[in-house]
């Protein structure tokens, strides 16, 4: 429940940054229900009635039902008359008087976790502007819950928690090495460099010697990896491609190439295999 609590504060304040940035009247949301198959509508900001309150949207639905089942940013200039919908919540949009909407997916690790919807009153294109700033407030969403849920699971185990995700459970801790390369990808695109460093902290307690399965302590002092060598290689052990990296960091395949070639040298690897468990014995990949 503390985590839903979390994550539901941050919806309302990205609703809030949603209607500063892009000047829409009206924001709500909601987190996606257990299973995936539902949003439940709990945040308001300026509506003028409950209507839309603990709404709940199917996935595949409605507007933000697609936005779900597509995990992309959908948006219609006139509801009530969109033939790019369906339209079972037509009463509860009519009422608030709201014509442009749009809904925008806060996915954390390929999971939609929750939508973002943005409208106005008037059935009018909603520009570049406005749709880029919604997807900001929905990408700040994601950058919150990323960090909060990669480093829930190995702080709780350090406190030996009840409900606290073991090393040996591979599926979770897989989870947790694939947060911690899109943290890392993450980090580098943060123009506030306090944010930057303490995203990279979050990052270093997810791979603290010891931390992964079946790892010793490590050794005192870890190869010196440079930054882009450690986020290839964070990639590399999710199992990821050359290519697939190359997507995610924003690089070229032979770029990736070149950095998981030093980083194999340096760790004294032959293969990616050798590469990604030397860096986790040197304690720095989890």
């Amino acid at each position: 429940m503390a985590a839903e609590a979390v994550a539901t504060a941050e919806i309302r304040a990205a609703l809030n940054r949603l209607r500063h940035t892009t000047g829409l009247p009206v924001a709500f949301g909601g987190l996606v229900e257990p299973g995936g198959s539902r949003i439940r509508i709990s945040e308001l900001s300026g509506t003028e009635t409950a209507a839309l309150r603990s709404l709940a949207v199917t996935s595949g639905t409605g507007l933000g039902g697609k936005a779900v089942a597509l995990g992309r940013v959908c948006a219609v200039t006139d509801y009530s008359v969109s033939r790019r919908i369906s339209h079972e919540y037509d009463a509860p949009v009519a009422a608030e008087g709201l014509r442009s909407v749009l809904a925008v997916p806060v996915v954390v690790r390929r999971r939609v976790r929750g939508v973002l919807y943005g409208a106005l009153r008037t059935a009018q294109p909603l520009g570049d502007r406005v749709l880029g700033g919604a997807v900001a407030a929905a990408r700040e969403v994601e950058r919150a819950l990323a960090v909060r849920e990669a480093t829930a699971a190995p702080s709780r185990e350090a406190r030996g928690l009840p409900g606290a995700v073991r090393p040996e459970a591979g599926p979770g801790w897989e989870q947790v090495r694939e947060a911690h390369a899109a943290l890392r990808a993450l980090a580098p695109r943060m123009a506030d460099p306090d944010l930057r460093a303490e995203l990279l902290a979050a990052c270093d307690l997810l791979s603290a010697p010891g931390s992964g399965p079946g790892s010793g302590p490590g050794p005192a002092a870890g190869p010196l990896l440079a930054p882009r060598e450690l986020d290839v290689l964070a990639w590399v052990a999710t199992g990821a491609t050359n290519a697939a990296v190359a997507e995610r960091l924003g690089l070229t395949t032979e770029t990736v190439k070149g950095y998981l070639r030093s980083a194999m040298r340096k760790l004294g690897a032959h293969t990616r295999g050798e590469a990604v468990t030397a860096a986790r014995r040197a304690g720095v990949l989890p």
